[in-house]
């Protein structure tokens, strides 16, 4: 064998940008099936405090029978508003549009249409008064409000969302209604301040988190989206170029953002993992969860790949026996949701893997527990990069694997073997002006693949330090947490 395993010190900055092309005949002839077999209402649903959750509701038109309700909640807003105007797909994928659900889509307390004020990461709170809310009681007044007053549902309600909606989509497992039976947290933000989206491990997610909160920004009253106007003007192709000439983060605001952004200023007043985020993850919260879970998330999610791990690890950890699965496949942020997902970058995964879990893992998993048809899931069910195949595994991490260290050697060296003798130490100089980039390309965004890039370009660097080991005698597969543990000392 000559491969070997090689690890990179250095800071990562990126975050995936997702585009849309126009209407196609597929999307035309999908529209035409969604209006002539469902019927939209929209409503203003109340919650215990007294405001108003704008909620659009898309009703099969055949009333032979009762269907189950599929929900999504989101910042991002439900439309198309009005009641003549149409989603093109209900549900996760088209799958779902011709299997027949009630589908709901709601704009979370203080977006869009709903009242009320939004709080970006909002925190969950253990002790409510009866007139007091949270995105957990909000989600519980919901679905009482459906379950009571759309006619034809049978009772029962599946959520699911990916990224922020995502994150909705767990808040929903604390302290559930009765009525809710199967939730799929897809790229949830599990822990913002300590792995998704804001701070990777303590470092800060720059590009992401500043492209992000141009555009997302405080909402002062109701209202619906405004007409899509110019992206954010950085002045330059050079995306690195741009940070540079910024300088320190505290020069965002006074050059760009204008102090019109408190989620943004929160992300900077809160560059530890104190209080603020600790409160905001909600891996603590995730006990006694009663839902069938089936958590998503993607091995090349450069926003949010430690947040469906971290969930999954607490609901299994935190309270009696529920159905909870974890599914992780080859994909980006969100990639599972569309196309066939068989390539990724310069990677080929030779079968279609977006597809195959669209068809083979999330439509049965909400049938199943929807519509009384039931199907055997594992504990995790992983795409296996190198292999190139789907795996089931009764528990996770499997129960045959081994726990093993890596070590530091000398002359940057990388070891299962501890090195013997006294502790040693390496160094490097690290210039603010020359921060390590995360691609040797030139242009303005993150593209969508590049954790599938070639970063070897890094190690060429004298702020990077490179370790690796020896040839390999044989494979190894990595299964199950890694936890580095290191000393850095700034002098």
């Amino acid at each position: 064998m000559t491969k070997s395993i090689r690890s990179f010190l250095l800071l990562a900055a990126g975050l995936p940008l997702l585009g849309q092309g126009g209407p196609s005949e597929k999307a035309r002839q999908q529209l035409e099936y969604t209006r002539a077999h469902y019927t939209k209402f929209d409503y203003r649903i109340p919650m215990r405090d007294g405001v108003k959750l704008f909620t659009s509701v898309y009703v099969p038109k055949d009333a032979s029978k009762p269907y189950p309700m599929m929900m999504q909640r989101t910042p991002y807003s439900v439309s198309p508003y009005g009641i003549d105007n149409y989603r093109t797909v209900l549900g996760p994928s088209e799958l779902f549009t011709k299997e027949s659900f009630i589908y709901v889509y709601q704009d979370v307390r203080g977006r869009y249409l709903s009242e009320g004020t939004f709080i970006d990461v909002p925190v969950h709170s253990a002790k409510l008064g009866p007139k007091e809310s949270d995105e957990s009681t909000d989600t519980y007044d919901t679905i009482d409000w459906l379950v009571k007053n759309i006619p034809g549902n049978n009772g029962k309600v599946g959520i699911s969302g990916i990224s922020y909606p995502g994150f909705y989509s767990a808040f929903s497992l604390i302290d559930s209604h009765p009525a809710l039976k199967a939730v799929s947290p897809q790229a949830p933000m599990g822990d913002v301040g300590n792995g998704d989206d804001a701070y990777h491990n303590g470092a800060f997610y720059l590009s992401a988190n500043f492209g992000f909160y141009t555009s997302f920004k405080p909402r002062k009253e109701p209202e619906r989206p405004r007409a899509r106007g110019r992206d954010f003007d950085y002045g330059t192709e050079d995306e690195y170029d741009f940070y540079l000439r910024m300088g320190p983060l505290s020069n965002a605001n006074e050059k760009y953002l204008k102090n019109e952004n408190v989620y943004w200023d929160d992300l900077l007043k809160h560059p530890n993992y104190d209080t603020f985020w600790q409160t905001r993850a909600e891996a603590p919260h995730m006990q006694n969860v009663k839902p069938a879970v089936l958590w998503v998330g993607g091995w090349f999610d450069a926003e949010d790949l430690a947040g469906p791990l971290k969930l999954f690890y607490a609901t299994e950890k935190n309270g009696p026996p529920t159905p909870n699965t974890l599914i992780m496949g080859p994909w980006s942020h969100g990639g599972w949701s569309r196309g066939d997902d068989d390539k990724l970058g310069n990677l080929d995964f030779r079968s279609k893997t977006g597809e195959f879990f669209r068809e083979h893992i999330e439509l049965p998993f909400f049938v199943a527990y929807l519509k009384d048809k039931p199907m055997e899931y594992p504990k995790a069910w992983l795409f296996e990069t190198g292999t190139d195949q789907w795996i089931k595994f009764d528990s996770w991490p499997p129960q045959n694997s081994v726990e093993k260290s890596l070590y530091f050697g000398p002359g940057v060296t990388l070891s299962f073997t501890a090195p013997a003798g006294a502790q040693g130490f390496d160094q490097y100089v690290s210039d603010p002006a020359k921060p390590v980039p995360v691609t040797a390309e030139i242009g303005s965004g993150m593209p969508g693949d590049y954790m599938t890039y070639d970063q070897r370009f890094a190690s060429r660097r004298t702020d990077v330090l490179t370790y690796q080991t020896e040839p390999l005698e044989h494979d190894v597969v990595i299964a199950g947490p890694i936890r580095p543990t290191c000393a850095l000392v700034v002098i």
